[in-house]
């Protein structure tokens, strides 16, 4: 008699930097950041990281407090923290530097204005959270 071998699908190992993406979304639902997408960049020329991870936050406040979060969560999972930040003092743009992941928080405005989102229209964008 034959034996039936069973076979399960393997989850595919995630990158190092998709890691700390999950992470990063993490941080930011934890203080309500508000419409948080990745953009990958890994297929586009000239990309500066293999992604960049984009929220606002109502107030400065809560943009000092998702940043907060993110650095936090990145920290607690991956044992990482940012090799540049910028921003916090004024709170309306911070931004967080991973290498290979680069975290904008913005106030609603400001991401509006600015619009990485449609800068990097090539890239592959995901709604998270």
């Amino acid at each position: 008699m034959a034996k039936t071998r069973r076979i399960s699908k393997v989850k595919p190992v995630e990158s190092e930097s998709e890691q700390i993406c999950h992470a990063v979304v993490t941080g930011i639902l934890e203080k309500k950041g508000h419409e948080p997408v990745i953009l990958d960049l890994r297929g586009l020329p000239n990309a500066v990281a293999d992604f960049f991870v984009v929220c606002h936050g109502d107030s400065g406040t809560q943009v000092q407090a998702i940043s907060g979060s993110v650095e936090d969560e990145v920290d607690k999972e991956k044992g990482e923290s940012p090799l540049f930040k910028e921003g916090l003092l004024n709170a309306e743009w911070v931004v967080l530097d991973y290498f290979s992941v680069v975290v904008h928080i913005f106030l609603k405005e400001k991401r509006d204005f600015y619009g990485i989102e449609r800068f990097w229209a090539d890239a592959s964008i995901t709604k998270a959270g």
